[in-house]
């Protein structure tokens, strides 16, 4: 059976993660494929629980360190319980961010070393990489606006602009340093507009499947 493919969409926050996942379940499954869609941290039992302590504005004193951890924790079980499951098995999983989220959040948010979370990425996450990292990149202030229009935000989204600019320059920096795996979308472009450069970023692994 043929290894299915793992699609990631990373991005800061208000960037429409969420409207272009939707869009690529829809599609991909009109291509005949089986689809698994996830989400981080989160898509396992244990993974929604770390999520609802993570985002709780009341761990607002959690330390750097105890965040990553918690966030690769997470990560452990949804690589071992359900992406490489679902892979093996010949489905394509997309998941609303994975590793990267940690080099952009907790590495350039937080000054976590890129050693610790490399090490990290290979010992709990298996060292997984995705197939295509869709990033949607917005800047900071327009995420922001977008976010500000929903009810209660989580702790992270409270954090200042100076916190969100330094995840957008790692993230950016990612995408630069790998061309081959990213695809930088413009999120401030019409939603229709995002869909279809994402399906044109990934109708080359489609191709590689037929």
């Amino acid at each position: 059976m043929m290894r299915g493919r793992f699609i990631t969409l990373e991005g800061g926050e208000g960037a429409g993660k969420s409207t272009l996942l939707s869009g690529l379940e829809d599609w991909l499954r009109a291509q005949r494929l089986e689809v698994v869609r996830t989400r981080e941290p989160g898509g396992t039992a244990l993974g929604e629980a770390l999520r609802m302590l993570l985002l709780d504005p009341a761990q607002a004193g959690l330390s750097a360190e105890a965040e990553l951890l918690l966030m690769f924790a997470a990560r452990a079980e949804l690589v071992r319980k359900l992406i490489e499951p679902a892979l093996t098995a010949g489905r394509w999983v997309l998941s609303d961010r994975y590793t990267d989220a940690s080099y952009a959040y907790q590495g350039g948010g937080r000054g976590q070393p890129v050693a610790r979370i490399r090490a990290l990425e290979q010992w709990a996450a298996l060292d997984l990489k995705p197939d295509r990292t869709l990033l949607l990149d917005l800047p900071v202030a327009a995420g922001r606006a977008r976010a500000a229009e929903r009810d209660h935000p989580d702790r992270i989204e409270r954090e200042n602009d100076d916190f969100f600019e330094r995840v957008r320059s790692v993230y950016r920096a990612r995408a630069a340093a790998e061309p081959w795996r990213f695809s930088l979308l413009d999120a401030n472009a019409m939603p229709e507009v995002v869909l279809a450069a994402a399906q044109a970023a990934l109708q080359p692994l489609l191709a590689a499947r037929a």
